[in-house]
């Protein structure tokens, strides 16, 4: 588990284009030779590939030491904290299957072993940073390659439980932050654009999560037939035309008869929080996207991307809950989210525009 609740490398906010871009992850996917795909595994034959990669894994001589993570020991609230965290997976988490992960103090380097394949490699960089978080993650896989045996197939490439994962194995992402596409109303047509290059969109948490607080992940779709350095030259294109697209909205927004409306939208949203006494999770997130627009914008001189990044994070569920101590429930924890950023937020935006 993180020592402490301070901020993961996704969301240090010290990277290029971080205003707009939070991080960029790459993962690898791979299985081994010997073993059937996670899902097919009997219970022994579970434990016998997860104590196994454990062990690989703790001798891998990293140059910033790796923690191993029991999940099966561990209680829901700690699983969801490495979720929330980005660490794990919610199917990781979730799984009733032995299963593990693994993962660096500074959170720049994670694994998860027998999730949905045996293993997954990620490294994430702060920012909009394709070819370092590209490299860094292809010196990890190196290693792995070197300590496991790999399932890799001439024609096919390496070998995945899911069909999009053939190939490469590659996944590259870059978490954005949108709000004036979304609030352009033209979300819609830039995910649509995306899709027709064969990159998804999808929420903050991936897969089947919803785009709360205009958080989106855009990623690479398909890996069979393509190389590496062609899957990370279209991910990390588009995603340079996506933020230079909502940098010519957030302006728009803030010029000529758009501007009374942006900037009502953001004062509102800080009102808000600054006043409730209940906040969900969706209306927290909704309002926080709203003042690091109006922060991101020089609208909130005295407040930081760094102050909003960790209020995303400590409104978490899980995160509320380990900052309380102890397991809450939803009612306790919305009174709890609206007391700790009505804390945060106490007093400013005094005197701005």
């Amino acid at each position: 588990m993180p020592s402490d609740l301070t901020l993961g490398e996704w969301l240090r906010a010290d990277g290029p284009d971080s205003d707009i871009a939070l991080c960029t992850r790459v993962r690898f996917a791979r299985n081994l030779l010997g073993y059937r795909f996670a899902s097919l595994l009997d219970a022994e034959e579970s434990r016998d590939l997860t104590a196994y990669l454990v062990q690989q894994v703790g001798q891998l001589g990293m140059q910033e030491p790796l923690r191993v993570l029991d999940l099966m020991s561990m209680s829901e609230l700690d699983r969801e904290l490495l979720v929330e965290r980005h660490l794990i997976s919610r199917e990781l988490a979730a799984a009733e299957r032995p299963r593990a992960a693994a993962h660096d103090e500074p959170e720049r380097v994670a694994l998860m072993l027998n999730e949905e394949d045996h293993l997954r490699s990620q490294v994430f960089r702060s920012g909009f940073r394709v070819e370092e978080a590209y490299a860094a993650a292809e010196a990890l896989d190196d290693k792995l390659i070197s300590a496991l045996p790999i399932a890799f197939s001439e024609e096919f490439g390496f070998l995945t439980s899911c069909p999009t994962n053939v190939g490469t194995g590659l996944r590259l992402s870059v978490m954005l932050h949108l709000p004036g596409l979304v609030w352009a109303e033209e979300m819609e047509k830039a995910a649509n654009t995306c899709q027709k290059i064969h990159l998804a969109v999808r929420g903050m948490y991936g897969e089947g999560s919803r785009a709360l607080g205009d958080f989106y992940q855009v990623s690479n779709q398909v890996t069979l037939g393509r190389s590496e350095s062609s899957l990370v030259d279209d991910v990390r294109v588009a995603v340079a035309q996506l933020i230079a697209w909502e940098r010519r909205v957030r302006l728009a927004l803030l010029a000529g008869e758009r501007r009374p409306r942006t900037l009502d939208r953001v004062w509102r949203a800080l009102g808000t929080l600054q006043s409730a006494r209940i906040l969900s999770s969706e209306e927290c997130l909704n309002g926080l996207s709203a003042i690091r627009f109006g922060v991101q914008q020089g609208l909130l001189p005295d407040l930081s991307a760094q102050d909003l990044n960790r209020l995303l994070l400590l409104t978490q569920p899980a995160h509320l809950q380990r900052l309380h101590g102890k397991s809450l429930e939803a009612a306790e924890r919305d009174a709890l989210r609206a007391s700790l950023v009505r804390g945060a937020l106490a007093g400013r935006g005094q005197g701005a525009l």
